[in-house]
């Protein structure tokens, strides 16, 4: 599979569709960045290898078209000294050299059409990258999330749990007695029996009984 081909298909591929078919998802997405990272230093390198070629391509294009003025000057040259023949074979060397020129203008455009579509991929590819290290971030959390409450919801749900929840209630119960049977001294100590309520309205009557015999006796005094 070719480096494009290659790209296109980590560009394109859906990775929470891959994730949702993959029997260890977590594995899965390392695999998937593993790809795309190497996939990445490949076409970094092939940029790289392109730009270079770019500036080697430039350099013999200026190279060549410094020999094709030195041709026409010869050319020139010949004509003033009425070299015709040399004239004519300076000018068949500057044409061979301008049709190389042209094919390598050519494969100059050529060269920057590829590094300019290198420059986009590295970009895509480096935005894939951010994405699925995000999901591979989200994954990790939702993993570890689940498998604490997958702990919690074990151990509530084991029978020791049960037990300990049973005999708490059970204690519950206990104290609930105890302070029910505490209110109930306490209410009993602070209330008045029956007998307790006539003995002290008989003892009310007979101090009554006694302040008015001392109201009369005082009364009888005070006349004479």
């Amino acid at each position: 599979m070719g480096i494009f081909s290659r790209f296109a298909d980590i560009v394109n591929s859906n990775i929470s569709s891959l994730l949702d078919k993959a029997e260890d998802p977590e594995k899965m997405i390392r695999l998937i960045i593993q790809e795309m990272e190497d996939t990445l230093v490949e076409v970094r390198t092939n940029s790289v290898r392109a730009m270079a070629d770019k500036k080697e391509l430039e350099r013999k294009l200026v190279s060549l078209e410094d020999h094709c003025n030195e041709w026409q000057n010869k050319a020139t040259l010949a004509l003033t000294k009425q070299r015709d023949d040399l004239a004519r074979s300076a000018l068949m060397e500057k044409q061979k050299l301008e049709d190389i020129i042209k094919d390598l203008k050519n494969e100059q455009i050529i060269l920057e059409e590829t590094i300019e579509k290198l420059t986009g991929e590295i970009s895509k590819l480096e935005s894939k990258i951010t994405e699925t290290r995000a999901k591979q971030q989200s994954l990790s959390i939702r993993t570890q999330t689940a498998s604490n409450r997958r702990d919690v919801q074990k151990h509530l749900h084991t029978s020791r749990t049960h037990e300990a929840m049973a005999k708490f209630e059970q204690y519950s119960r206990k104290i609930d007695e105890l302070e029910a049977e505490a209110d109930l001294y306490a209410n009993t100590g602070n209330s008045k029996s029956l007998d307790q309520e006539f003995a002290e309205l008989q003892a009310q009557d007979e101090v009554e009984k006694e302040l008015e015999k001392l109201r009369k006796q005082v009364s009888k005094n005070l006349k004479k």
